[in-house]
Parts: C-alpha cells; structure tokens; sequence
C-alpha cells in the first residue's frame, strides 16, 4: 500500500491535563476533541523524561536520553548570550552525527519539513533529512522573535501560534511537485497523486511559560473559570522548590493564559486540518497530536514540569502527555488504548507505517500500528515506564512508582493507587517491593544506556546535566 503522509504536532508544556478530549471539563479545544473522536486516544502515555530538549531528542532518535545523551533543555541565542557564554555552551550536546527520523523517513522517500520548535543543539541550521526548515529560536514569549528559514535568521511579529502555523501551511501548499522514484520496489507505496509522501514536524510553544500575551479573545474566554479540574491545596512533593524563575503572582490570570494558549494551538491544529481536507489528503494522512512534557500549573504547588523541584520529580503531571493518532479509514474512530506508551514508541509506529525497520534503533520503542483497528491487540505489551532525567531515574508500574535521586541520593517509593497525589514515601515500610523494583530499573538501563552518554557518569560541564553547569558557567 502507499506510504502515507505522516503529520506530527508536538506542542511544548502542554500536559495531558490540559484538553477536553482527556476530560478537562473547562478548556475547549474542538479540533483535539475531533481527532480524540475519529481516532485513537492513548491515556497512558509518557515522556521519557520531563523537560524539553531530552524528550524531542528521544522522538526523534527512538533512544532514552541515556542513549542519545541530552539530558537537559539546550539554550543559545546571540542576543541574549556573551562570546564567552556562547564559547562555554558550543559544547552542549546536539543530535550531530546520531541518525534521526527525518533522515530515515528522507531516505525511503519522504519529502520531510518543520515548523517550530526544534530544539536538539543547531536551531540555526537545517537538520539532516529536512528540506524545508523554518525553526522557531529558543524560548520565546507567546510574540515575535527570530526564525532560521532554511538557515537564514528572519525576524517576525506575531503570535508564535499563528506563524507556525502558516509555515506549516505553506509546506503543506509548496511541497514539489515530484514523483517518488519509479522502480519496482517503490512504485507500489508512491502517495496515490503519484507526489512523494510528506513528513511534517510542528512545534508549538504557546503552553510554555511565560503564561502571558495570550490573544484577549482566548484569555477573556477563561477568566472566571474556576479551574475546578486543578486539584486545590496539594501538599508538596519530595524535592526542594525551585520554580526555574517562574514567578506566578496571580494564579487565576497565569492559568486563563495558558488555557487559552491550548485554544490557540488547537486553533492552529484545526487549519492545518482544513488544509489537509481541502487538498484531498486526509484519508491518505495520519495526524499525531502530542507534547514533549506534562507540565504543572499549580499542581503540587509548582509551576513547571520535572525541573520544578531539584532534584528534579518525576510526577504524574510532569510526565504524562496527550498521545492522539487519527487516519481515517485505518484508524477505528473512537478508541481509547490503556498501554503505557512514550515517544520511542512514537518513533517506531512511525517507522513501521513509512515500511521502514521499526527496530533498527536500538531503542525500547515497538511500533503500536496495531492498535489503530482495535485498541485491544498487543496483549503481551509491557507493564512499566522508565523515565529519567539526570541522574534521577523512575520506574513505574501500574500501581507503584519508584523514584531513584542519583547516585547516593533518596530512593522514593508511591502507591499510585491509595495515594494517587504522591504525598506519602512507603519505601521504608515495602523494602522488598523497592529492591525488586529498583533491580528492573537497573536491569532495563543495562540494557537500553550507553556509558558515554548515561545520565549517571561523572559532571563534565555543558555536555552533561547541561542546566545545572549552564548556570554555574555562566553564573546566571
């Protein structure tokens, strides 16, 4: 059958909380609630781990940040940044040299592009296997600021929201008009127009912090809401609160702005929709809808995701993630899946439907295409999710999660069952439930980390824990 045309929108902080279509009862998004509707709804999917750069690497890699080796978010921007700030980042880590899913999807004949937030070391510069590259720079307000189009920096006013989507549009409006190469072993997967096959990456950033200069339209919207799906008083979590200069003063306006940056990005995903429909590619395109991270917004009292606390946590809201998948025609409408899934999973899925070697990363990651025509096949799926950040590494079941802080740091056990807020650390009284469940998690990292990259080895500067020397280098 012909390969299709592969749609990803991956928005950044946008916590699996945060739709309607995963039961927030306040927030209106139309166009996430449709694809939730006429496709498959995953509601236990994760990222490997809970800031940005690690979790887009593994996506794009198929590999845990102990593999790939970003373990923090990567900033650089010569605006910001002295020549000697910038001499000390050029070490940070970056995807160079590491095969992506650009590449492979490029090399079965994809016609590949990205609009947004990229975000894994080298903005400023097309990406191998991307042909159409117009990169949103580093962290941005919801307003203006620079973009690498196909390597040249270009200032735009604007909400970041509507330019990547129009970008993405216009990928979708000029792709070339060029047949996929004609021997026997392609013709039968060319797109049925006789055009190649597009994969599309869009990068939103309208949910990250700050949560200001949202659209009035969309923040009016939420004022006075009583964000009754945010659970109130929440005591704490284990770690020190740090906040990562995120200073909330008004909690109600904080979080009317973020609601309305998941009305703006939902806009968005609508259009590229429309535009989908209005070229006939619909049936022939699948559209993923997720985000690098979960995110907390007055959750535990914190705002922010895993690097909210130090050490950094591993809570249920820092670490779960919308995971929509909609095909009409080979995705059964009105799905939902229990399987715990993460971005390498994404990653091999999106593999195995391009034809490609699903397991040709040597990642965790198995592709989950059978679960587009019924969410009960994979019965012998796995009943865990790794996660890590650092050197503090999660392993968590269906019932317990156990939280490991580094290297002679605690090691934290939940019952996610009676104690869902994670507010009571029960190691001390199931020291034999903590063992076996630590001994999986060294096992699995046995198995899928590479000493050279492992979040564990010993500091060295920006190419490893990245935040904590970006800050002591730079003294910011």
């Amino acid at each position: 059958m012909p390969q299709p045309n592969i749609l990803v929108i991956m928005s950044d902080d946008h916590a699996q909380w945060a739709s309607g279509c995963y039961g927030n009862h306040e927030l209106r998004t139309p166009a996430l609630d449709y694809l939730a509707d006429g496709g498959l709804r995953m509601d236990n999917a994760f990222t490997p781990t809970p800031v940005c750069s690690p979790a887009r690497a593994s996506f794009f890699t198929g590999l845990l940040p102990s593999q790939h080796g970003i373990h923090d978010w990567l900033w650089y921007d010569v605006n910001v940044h002295s020549e000697a700030q910038r001499t000390a980042l050029a070490g940070q880590p970056s995807l160079d040299g590491q095969v992506t899913l650009a590449q492979r999807l490029a090399q079965a004949g994809y016609h590949c592009g990205l609009s947004g937030k990229w975000h894994c070391g080298g903005d400023d510069t097309p990406q191998p296997g991307f042909r159409f590259w117009d990169a949103l720079r580093a962290n941005r307000p919801a307003l203006d600021g620079p973009y690498s189009v196909a390597g040249q920096l270009v200032e735009r006013q604007g909400w970041h929201s509507e330019i990547i989507t129009d970008n993405a549009l216009r990928f979708l409006r000029e792709r070339p008009r060029v047949e996929a190469p004609r021997s026997e072993a392609t013709t039968a997967r060319t797109s049925p127009k006789g055009r190649k096959p597009f994969f599309l990456f869009v990068g939103y950033i309208g949910t990250h912090s700050p949560w200001s200069g949202h659209p009035e339209r969309l923040v009016t919207r939420y004022r006075g809401c009583r964000f009754a799906d945010i659970p109130q008083n929440d005591p704490r979590p284990f770690g020190r609160f740090t906040g990562e200069g995120v200073k909330v003063r008004d909690r109600e306006e904080a979080l009317a702005q973020y609601y309305a940056a998941v009305s703006h990005i939902d806009e968005g995903v609508g259009r590229l929709l429309d535009e989908l429909e209005a070229q006939g590619l619909r049936e022939n395109t699948l559209v993923v809808y997720t985000s690098d991270h979960g995110l907390n917004c007055s959750h535990h009292g914190l705002w922010g995701k895993g690097n909210a606390t130090r050490p950094p946590n591993m809570l249920e809201e820092s670490i779960r993630v919308p995971l929509l998948f909609n095909w009409p025609g080979r995705v059964t409408p009105g799905q939902t899946a229990a399987h715990v899934v993460d971005h390498c999973d994404l990653h091999a899925t999106l593999l195995d439907l391009a034809g490609l070697d699903p397991t040709a990363p040597v990642g965790p990651g198995r592709s989950l295409a059978p679960l587009f025509s019924h969410a009960s096949a994979l019965p012998d799926w796995r009943q865990f999710q790794a996660g890590e950040y650092g050197p503090t590494r999660m392993w968590r079941t269906e019932r317990y999660k156990l939280v490991r802080e580094g290297p002679g740091g605690r090691e934290l056990l939940f019952d996610l069952q009676t104690d869902p807020r994670e507010t009571r650390d029960i190691r001390a009284d199931r020291p034999k439930l903590a063992a076996d469940l630590g001994a999986q998690l060294d096992s699995f990292f046995a198995q899928y980390g590479d000493p050279g990259r492992s979040g564990l080895r010993a500091p060295q500067g920006p190419r490893h824990n990245f935040h904590e020397a970006w800050r002591e280098r730079l003294e910011l």
